[in-house]
């Protein structure tokens, strides 16, 4: 077959993609096999391929390829989250788009309108990662919204209710007013942001005396039910028991006590406004307050803003402001630093809110997550440090808000039946939710209403939190809610690998662990590599607002999917940031180039039965020794999750020591043919590299595999056999890096004194070192030398250099043109010289010397001396020559 003199990654890429799904080769079934297993985080069905996908993913396929290529049954299972706040999002704006408001339609019109926008946007991502080399099972792709997975996500909440876990709770919530849904508190990211602190006055009632309330959000005022001062602050003693008025609404509100207050901040006094801030709650149940929520779903404010209803709370803010100063009620307003809550997903500011909601106990379900990570060690996470994070979270967690009230996602089984609180039912059919109220009812009502019929059920309206399916992850995607005791659960789980960001650790990464102990009382995964953020040059997060996020997509087009990988992976250090920049990727391009060009330079050899050289049988041999080294370092990195370390190890071993210097080694000279035992040896040796090289870059080495030779389908270099550990011969090793540094040695001397390389010359050394001549014919080949001696004095007027005590000389006599080196050097003297007095023409000038800075005059006496250095050395060059 004929071989390009180029690597074209376009040509390539999907005709060996195609190949490899052809063959089934990332398909796997439960056998006898060891088991690896990993599945992937799930993303966003809404989501495009962006670059911390595809360093995620990456680093997912290097470890799956490699435990193929280790003769393990690889299961790679893929998969999308239905993500409901931002699929939600994204339909309605379709819809608006085309003039329908989604309130307008039923729950289920409206899911009939996101299934179609999941069906025709939802593979994007899985698509683009195939672009990428990704080799996943597809026929195990997986949808958090699928039937089965949504009936385990079910089945869990009704076993988790009765078990006294999961309640529903009137409490403050983190409301998102653009999404119209409660969030956890994990889910609320705080922002310091620069605002204003109002010092309002109210007036007492009954007298003439004002009360000063410091407060950054003077829109709330309507929903102002008490004024709270501390017991202990004399100040305000003499208020005990009175009442205050709310400026603009007029309310009179009672003044309280509570040692919750602050003496120091703002005035002392504290306004109450138990609807709208979790610590006023907690006062407003502790001091039976009423309870006034001023704000509708979208944080405009209702009919008790008075003149104000419908408009934005930030509108009314102002307004409000200006409102109080024109009536003389603010008395003065100052800079403020607030730390804002905000939506991790749509940005928007969170309003605490009450509302009913349902809610996870995690205490007790944490503890067994908690050890697997710190006490026992189940579970490890690279890099370590990120278990103080992980500690952090897990002791001080909360009951999760596991509620949100939308339409994409599995609905909530709670299924009431009356007008109380409590008339409801848990149950994962309405049909068993119908006996089930058949049955509460039984207890405590009349005859009358034992006629329950499944018309009299209305299913709670709100969605499980989109994380409540995801925690069960590695269980689900292969059925082991629903069917616990199945074959493949059995065989893959507890999975091996885990790769995420740690900015989910505890989203995403600990709940699957508390969901593994209380559902297979094992952990779901043995190890957790978390990646770093893709950053660019700046170290700014890579996004579309900065316009600093390159196109995935194309950075595959201009620098092949192994060209990217590469430069993703050459500096992404387990939970480092990845200061990400094209270079990278032209770096991966160029190992493509020069892999490729290693093996195009082997298909021009004439292969010959003649004697092989004994240049070439040593340098096979230190090679080898050299590939077994590396691959030490490798795995040694590989266990350590040093991924990025590994790529570098390759990367040198196949750059420096196989095409920089073994290649060079065993070459055959200009028109000659190579012998057949060295060509089957380093074509042989190529194949390794070939496989070690494979999890980073798999598309130009499944071609070059396929191309060094006819392979059958059950020979592809997909499926080959990783390297084994031989034995390493360090002598060989330290043998040659002594022996580099000799033709290096040559080689500068030869650039120096113009010596072409056709030119063979006469090598002496004096052997201090007491090295062995292991190599000396390699050096003889590589450095041109017709007759190697070795000597026991040195060699006068010769060139010479040294590497450590050995001495090495060149005859000058016949290995250059001596007339043509002294015009060299006299006119490279004279050039010195010159300098050297311009130099000492500045050193001279007392001004100079006085008036220029230190490290100015320091610099040219630094040149000074090194001019008289190089006249001194190109002087007695000279004079060896006349």
């Amino acid at each position: 077959m004929s071989i390009p003199t180029k690597y074209s990654a376009s040509n390539v890429e999907s005709k060996w993609y195609n190949y490899w799904m052809e063959h089934n080769y990332f398909h796997s079934v439960p056998d006898e096999r060891e088991p690896y297993t990993i599945v992937i985080p799930p993303p966003n069905v809404t989501g495009v391929l962006h670059m911390g996908h595809m360093l995620n993913n990456t680093i997912q396929d290097v470890l799956i390829r490699r435990a193929r290529l280790q003769g393990k049954n690889a299961c790679w299972v893929p998969g999308t989250d239905h993500a409901s706040i931002a699929t939600e999002a994204k339909v309605a704006a379709k819809l608006k788009a085309q003039g329908i408001d989604k309130n307008d339609l039923t729950r289920e019109e409206f899911l009939e309108h996101a299934w179609e926008w999941t069906h025709e946007y939802g593979g994007v991502i899985l698509e683009q990662l195939k672009k990428l080399g990704c080799s996943c099972d597809w026929d195990r792709t997986k949808f958090t919204m699928d039937d089965d997975m949504s009936e385990a996500v079910i089945k869990v909440f009704v076993d988790l209710y009765n078990k006294g876990l999961i309640y529903r709770g009137y409490r403050m919530v983190n409301w998102d007013p653009e999404a119209k849904t409660t969030l956890s508190d994990e889910e609320v990211i705080h922002i310091e942001q620069q605002g204003l602190l109002y010092y309002l006055e109210y007036k007492i009632e009954g007298s003439d005396e004002k009360l000063t309330i410091a407060t950054t959000r003077p829109e709330t005022i309507f929903g102002d039910t008490a004024i709270c001062i501390n017991p202990k602050d004399e100040r305000f003693t003499h208020l005990k028991g009175k009442k205050a008025i709310v400026p603009i609404c007029g309310r009179v509100i009672p003044i309280i006590e509570d040692e919750y207050v602050d003496i120091e901040f703002g005035t002392g006094c504290l306004k109450v406004t138990p609807a709208h801030d979790e610590n006023d709650k907690v006062i407003g149940d502790k001091h039976k307050l009423d309870v006034v929520d001023i704000f509708n779903e979208d944080a405009s404010l209702n009919s008790f803003g008075m003149h104000y209803e419908g408009q934005d709370r930030f509108v009314v803010r102002k307004a409000v402001a200006k409102e109080l100063e024109a009536a003389g009620i603010i008395v003065k307003s100052e800079n403020h630093i607030n730390k804002v809550g905000t939506s991790e997903r749509t940005k928007a500011v969170i309003e605490p809110r009450l509302s009913d909601q349902w809610f996870l106990k995690m205490e007790d379900l944490a503890k067994p997550a908690l050890d697997a990570v710190l006490t026992n060690g189940d579970v490890k996470l690279f890099p370590k440090k990120f278990e103080n994070t992980y500690r952090h979270w897990m002791e001080n967690i909360r009951d999760w808000n596991i509620s949100r009230q939308l339409r994409w996602g599995q609905q909530i089984p709670a299924f009431f039946y009356g007008d109380g609180k409590e008339d409801f039912v848990v149950a994962e059919t309405k049909e068993e939710a119908l006996k089930l109220a058949q049955e509460k009812i039984n207890v405590s009502s009349s005859a009358v209403e034992r006629s329950l019929t499944l018309e009299d059920l209305t299913q709670d309206s709100d969605a499980l939190d989109t994380w409540f399916s995801s925690w069960l992850w590695p269980m689900s995607v292969f059925d082991g809610i629903r069917n616990p005791e199945n074959e493949e659960i059995k065989y893959y789980y507890p999975t091996n690998d885990l790769v995420t960001g740690p900015d989910i650790l505890f989203f995403w990464v600990a709940r699957m662990i508390v969901a593994g102990y209380e559902y297979k009382n094992e952990k779901p995964f043995e190890n957790v590599y978390l990646t770093g953020l893709v950053r660019d040059k700046q170290r700014r997060k890579m996004s579309k607002s900065l316009g600093n996020s390159p196109d995935a997509l194309k950075l595959i087009e201009d620098y092949g999917a192994d060209g990217v990988r590469v430069g993703l992976l050459l500096s992404s250090a387990a939970g480092n940031d990845l200061m990400f920049d094209e270079a990278l990727c032209q770096q991966g391009r160029g190992l493509a180039n020069k892999i490729w060009s290693a093996f195009y330079l082997t298909t021009l050899w004439d292969v010959s039965d003649i004697e092989q050289p004994n240049s070439s049988k040593i340098a096979l041999e230190w090679y080898e020794s050299k590939f077994q080294a590396a691959l030490i370092e490798i795995e040694d990195h590989f266990s350590k999750y040093r991924l990025s370390d590994a790529l570098m190890a390759i990367y040198k071993l196949i750059y420096d020591d196989f095409c920089g210097w073994m290649l060079e080694m065993i070459k055959p000279a200009y028109q000659k043919p190579i012998d057949a035992i060295t060509y089957k040896k380093v074509m042989s040796i190529f194949e390794e590299n070939l496989k070690i090289v494979h999890p980073f870059m798999p598309f130009i080495t499944e071609d070059i595999w396929q191309r060094i030779e006819e392979r059958t389908p059950e020979n592809a270099l997909i499926i080959s056999k990783w390297p084994e550990a031989k034995p390493i011969k360090s002598a060989l090793i330290s043998e040659f890096d002594f022996a580099s540094e000799v033709i290096s040695g040559i080689r500068n001397i030869r650039k120096q004194k113009n010596i072409a390389f056709k030119d063979a010359i006469n090598f002496s050394v004096v052997n201090n070192e007491n090295v062995a001549n292991t190599f000396d014919e390699v050096i003889s080949k590589l450095g041109n030398i017709e007759r190697f001696d070795t000597i026991n004095e040195p060699i006068e007027g010769a060139l010479t250099f040294r590497v450590k005590s050995n001495e090495y000389f060149i005859p000058m006599e016949g290995s250059i043109d001596v007339d043509a080196e002294i015009i060299k050097l006299s006119e490279e003297l004279k050039y010195t010289e010159g300098f050297l007095k311009s130099v000492q023409g500045k050193l001279k000038n007392e001004r100079f010397v006085n008036n220029a800075p230190e490290q100015v005059v320091a610099s040219e006496k630094k040149k000074e001396a090194d001019a008289l250095a190089k006249i001194e050395t190109i002087k007695a060059s000279l004079a060896s020559l006349k």
